[in-house]
């Protein structure tokens, strides 16, 4: 039902767990990809599974390159941008009143300051053709906080407002843009939880486990498609319940 032949996608943070998902199921349905990230091992080992996907290393925390980023990718695929899915982000945590400024800095300035560039860079280049999609991965953590997790809650809950912002502004151009919420999804990200700490999360989840990153790539595939061409502005919360 879902085909994506000649869609032409980026996605940013490829190389872990959802964003590895993510590029498998897309390239499974026919998508033409762009995968980046900055692992140089895991980025050789996409090269190496999917003969057709195109990868760049590049680091969305360098700012000043965004935009001649975009431009590369925009050449690459035939002046064709169809989809941008950010997935890039990090974690640094820590309790609020000893949280070092770098440390709260690092975090908004990779995931949302550099979300918000990648999504200006790219929406300048969908203008042209007057269609496109952006898909932005937030977190529950984004709508409901946690402990020691100030910066992490406030980007991720910064991300939504601005797709909100961008959706409100760019819709008449036949560009949506939408947000995917992932509660607990088992990553490298969460192996690290204590074990104790992580059945407490489970007891708390309506499903009583943790999600997959194929659950999470399952939403993406949905906004991807022509089935949500009538949404914008919206989350899709994966968590469940």
């Amino acid at each position: 039902m879902i085909n994506l032949n000649n869609i032409n996608i980026i996605i940013t943070g490829a190389t872990g767990a959802i964003g590895g998902s993510i590029l498998d199921k897309l390239y499974s349905l026919g998508a033409n990809i762009i995968a980046t990230g900055t692992n140089e091992a895991k980025l050789n080992d996409i090269k190496s599974k999917y003969k057709k996907v195109n990868v760049k290393r590049f680091d969305i925390s360098n700012h000043l390159k965004i935009e001649e980023f975009i431009e590369d990718c925009n050449n690459t695929l035939n002046n064709k941008i169809d989809i941008l899915i950010n997935n890039a982000g990090i974690t640094v945590d820590n309790l609020s009143i000893r949280m070092k400024n770098d440390e709260w800095n690092k975090v908004i300035d990779i995931n949302l300051s550099s979300t918000f560039l990648m999504s200006k860079n790219t929406i300048r280049k969908m203008l042209k053709n007057k269609n496109g999609k952006i898909i932005n991965t937030t977190s529950i953590v984004g709508h409901t906080g946690n402990l020691g997790q100030a910066n992490y809650a406030a980007s991720k809950a910064g991300i939504i407002g601005m797709s909100k912002s961008l959706a409100l502004e760019y819709g008449k151009k036949n560009i949506k843009i939408n947000c995917i919420s992932p509660g607990f999804i088992k990553s490298e990200m969460t192996d690290k939880i204590d074990k104790n700490f992580k059945k407490s999360l489970e007891e708390k989840i309506s499903l009583e486990r943790l999600g997959n990153p194929e659950d999470v790539a399952n939403a993406v595939v949905f906004l991807s498609s022509s089935l949500s061409d009538y949404i914008t502005g919206e989350t899709i919360h994966v968590n469940g319940g």
